[in-house]
Order: C-alpha cells, then structure tokens, then sequence
C-alpha cells in the first residue's frame, strides 16, 4: 500500500524551545558538533490504490489545513516513500 509522508516544520523565524532542549541535551552528553537542533512534525498516510497527482494535490490540501497550524509551521515536504524491496504489503 503507498504511503504519503508529509513533514511539518516550525517557521525559521520561530524558537524552538523542544529542539534547544535537545540541543542542550546533546552538548551534555559530549556531541559538541550540533550547532542547533529543529523540531517538527511527519506524518504517514497510507493510500488505497495508486497515488495521483490528484491525490497528491488533495494531501497538500490536508496537510495545510490540518496537519500544520499556518501561523507558526511550514509543510516542508509532501512524498511518496516507497516500501523497502522484499517487504510485502
């Protein structure tokens, strides 16, 4: 069955505070090599039948509507993932 995977992520001009907590996190735990952590948001949706463009323009539809709040969220990404070879449905 396809999936959509839809990601959501705060404005930039936004702060972050759940990804400056992992960010913190991270340095206390010795990984100085992250200068800033983001934290957002993906979803799965699985699709009966084939994916369109139609259906593709109806989750982009969704996605801003109800997956992200407008105001202080970017969808970032809408695709198609395809399923690992050998693994069945």
């Amino acid at each position: 069955m396809p999936k959509i995977v839809v990601e959501v992520m705060p404005k930039a001009e936004l702060l972050d505070p759940q990804g400056k907590a992992v960010a913190g996190a991270l340095a206390r735990l010795g990984h100085e090599a992250f200068a800033s952590v983001r934290v957002g948001k993906r979803f799965e949706l699985e699709v009966e039948g084939e994916v369109t463009d139609d259906v593709l323009a109806t989750v982009r539809e969704v996605a801003d509507e109800l997956l992200s709040n407008s105001v202080i969220e970017d969808v970032v990404a809408v695709r198609v993932e395809s399923e690992p070879a050998g693994v069945a449905s």
